[in-house]
């Protein structure tokens, strides 16, 4: 790894960093440094009225440059469920259209801890559900058609997404792509998973983080073991969708991820898990030219054209 890189994120793994008291700051930051889409590029602004019509739920659609598959991507962003939105993941989004050929669809949540669990997820579910119910608003003729993707947190929601579909009786994804998913409610040295002691301090997101999210997203502990939260603890893990798990290999979360993508294969489903090596958490974001971004999207149009 980059000595300087290194550097950096030993800075950002401070342990005075407190998410629970500075993420209205870090949201702040984070829109400061984000780059809206530039005029004339491909995109275009919607938006999906939540079920009971008390608000809209933003999507941004990007184009890509040369379009290789009418198939779509539906994107649910990371950050935590607290942090992160559609211009801040603008540039990732505009690397996968262009990386894979398809339309993405990025959905903007509702976010922690103004609107703890179940809103993100039930703003999410509505997206996917919708669109793949009225295949005429993304001009598809089938629902297959539609793979979720999403990182961190995106990937904890495209999971629970997947999960709330089949529960409900509604037509599950063909397939989905969880990029360094969250899986497991427990981030504390009592986890069950070595990649957050080893990868939990020094590598920009640390565990401590991760729990300070969790307990943003959902403040009682019992219910952070619900399967919506940690789809680890389903006890049903049939009738998923084809799943990727693409997992980094500094990150706290490496472990609970590649252990989803075993559960989901041991319950029948067809899984490939990939770790791309000498990366950390949220490498999705950083330019389409370095590798583990290369790798990860090389990794993503082998099972998507599959």
């Amino acid at each position: 790894m980059n000595p300087l890189f290194r550097i950096i994120l030993k800075l950002l793994s401070s342990p005075k960093i407190n998410m629970q008291e500075d993420y209205v700051l870090v949201r702040k930051v984070q829109q400061l440094f984000s780059s809206k889409p530039k005029k004339g590029y491909r995109v275009l602004d919607k938006k999906i009225y939540s079920k009971d019509r008390s608000h809209d739920i933003p999507v941004r659609i990007f184009y890509p440059k040369e379009p290789l598959n009418e198939d779509v991507l539906v994107f649910f962003h990371g950050g935590g469920w607290v942090i992160g939105d559609i211009d801040t993941y603008t540039p990732a989004c505009i690397n996968m259209a262009d990386l894979t050929g398809r339309v993405v669809y990025s959905v903007d949540y509702r976010l922690a801890p103004e609107h703890p669990y179940p809103s993100g997820l039930e703003d999410c579910y509505r997206v996917a559900e919708t669109l793949m119910t009225h295949l005429e608003l993304a001009g598809l003729m089938e629902a297959s058609q539609i793979t979720l993707i999403g990182d961190s947190a995106g990937g904890n929601l495209v999971a629970a997404v997947s999960l709330m579909l089949r529960d409900r009786g509604k037509t599950v994804p063909a397939k989905q792509v969880l990029l360094y998913p969250v899986t497991y409610w427990d981030h504390t040295e009592n986890s069950p998973f070595e990649s957050i002691r080893t990868n939990g301090y020094e590598y920009g997101l640390t565990a401590k983080k991760v729990q300070e999210y969790m307990e943003m997203y959902e403040p009682d502990l019992t219910n952070r073991k619900n399967p919506y939260i940690s789809p680890l603890m389903a006890e049903d893990l049939t009738q998923q969708p084809k799943t990727l798990v693409i997992t980094a290999e500094f990150d706290p979360l490496r472990d609970e991820g590649e252990m989803y993508g075993i559960a989901l294969k041991e319950a029948g489903n067809d899984v490939v898990i990939q770790r791309i090596g000498g990366t950390v958490h949220g490498f999705i974001n950083y330019p389409k030219i370095v590798v583990p971004v290369t790798a990860a999207y090389q990794a993503i149009n082998n099972f998507l054209n599959a």
